[in-house]
C-alpha cells in the first residue's frame, strides 16, 4: 500500500486552532491529476499543496481545492515552506516555487515569520450599477462603497470594519457572480485593513485566510494609504494576520508589481496517506 507523508499547518497565525489550515503532501513524482483532486476532497480543507523537488532549493507546486486546482494561493505556498524549512530540514533561508503564476519564492526572515514573493493582481473600477447591486445582493444587502475586478476575483470595499466582520453572505449569489471568488474589505479599526474571502464556485464558502487575495488588496490600500507597507487581518471566524509590502521594480510598471506577503505558521498534524 503507498505511504504519502501528510501535513496539516495553520498558516497566517503563531497558534493552532487560528489561521487559514492547509494539507501539505510531498511527492517525489506526479500521480495523474485526478488522485490529487481526490486527495484534496478527502482533506477537506481550503486547500491542499503538492510539490515535488526538481533542484537544491527548486520545487514544482500545485494547489488544489476540494473541487477543483486553482491558480494561485498564498496560504498553502506559506504552508509548504513551513514544512520545508522546519519539517523536512531545507538548508538555506530562500526556496522557489514554480507554478501555474510564474516563479515564487518563499524566504525565512530573521523575525521568525516566513514571506512569500506574489505577483500584484491589482483591481479595475467596476462602475455599472448592475454589477454593484448584484454584489451588494450577494452581500445580504451590504452598501458596497467600491467595486473592482482582478484577475481572478471580484472586490469590494465596504465602509467599515464592523460591516465586514458582520457579513452574511447570499452563497448562491456569490457563487452566480462567477470570477474565482469575492475579497470584501474595509479600513482597519486595530490594523491598516481588513478582509473576507468567499469562494462558493470554487468549492470554498469562506476560505478564513487568503494570502493570494492580498496580492490585490496590498495595493488597492497602498494606493489609499501612499504607502507600500501594510498591516491587515482577515476577520473570519478562524482569523489570521498579514504584513505586506508593496513593491515595483525600477523602470517597471504596475504589471509587473510584487507583492511581498509575510505571516506565522504551524503544523497542527503530521501523519501519512494509506491508499
Amino acid at each position: 500500500m503507498p505511504l504519502l507523508p501528510f501535513y496539516w499547518v495553520d498558516a497566517f497565525t503563531d497558534r493552532p486552532f487560528t489561521g487559514n489550515p492547509a494539507g501539505v503532501v510531498p511527492l517525489d513524482v506526479w500521480p495523474d491529476d485526478a488522485l490529487l483532486q481526490r486527495m484534496a476532497f478527502e482533506h477537506g480543507l481550503s486547500e491542499t499543496a503538492f510539490f515535488v523537488r526538481t533542484g537544491d532549493a527548486r520545487f514544482h507546486l500545485r494547489w488544489f481545492t476540494p473541487a477543483v486546482e486553482v491558480e494561485l494561493c498564498g496560504h498553502a505556498t506559506l504552508a509548504s515552506a513551513h514544512v520545508l524549512f522546519h519539517e523536512l530540514g531545507q538548508h538555506g533561508d530562500l526556496v522557489t516555487f514554480d507554478s501555474r503564476s510564474g516563479p515564487l519564492t518563499a524566504a525565512r526572515r530573521t523575525d521568525g515569520k516566513l514571506e512569500l514573493d506574489f505577483p500584484a493582481t491589482p483591481a479595475t473600477a467596476v462602475t455599472d450599477a448592475p454589477h454593484a447591486r448584484e454584489v451588494s445582493a450577494a452581500l445580504g444587502g451590504a452598501e458596497v462603497f467600491w467595486l473592482g475586478r482582478t484577475k481572478f476575483d471580484w472586490l469590494a470595499e465596504l465602509r467599515e470594519a464592523a460591516s465586514v466582520r458582520t457579513l452574511q453572505p447570499d452563497f448562491p449569489r456569490v457563487a452566480a457572480l462567477g470570477a474565482r471568488g469575492l475579497i470584501v474589505t474595509a479600513a482597519g479599526d486595530d490594523c491598516d485593513f481588513v478582509s473576507r474571502f468567499f469562494a462558493p464556485q470554487s468549492g470554498v464558502a469562506e476560505d478564513p485566510v487568503t494570502g493570494s487575495a492580498h496580492s490585490a488588496l496590498a495595493p488597492f490600500w497602498a494606493a489609499r494609504f501612499g504607502r507600500p507597507r501594510l498591516h491587515a487581518r482577515q476577520v473570519s471566524a478562524r482569523g489570521g494576520e498579514l504584513w505586506c509590502d508593496l513593491a515595483v521594480a525600477t523602470g517597471s510598471g504596475p504589471a509587473d508589481a510584487r507583492v511581498r506577503i509575510a505571516g506565522h505558521a504551524v503544523c497542527y498534524l503530521r501523519g501519512e496517506i494509506r491508499f
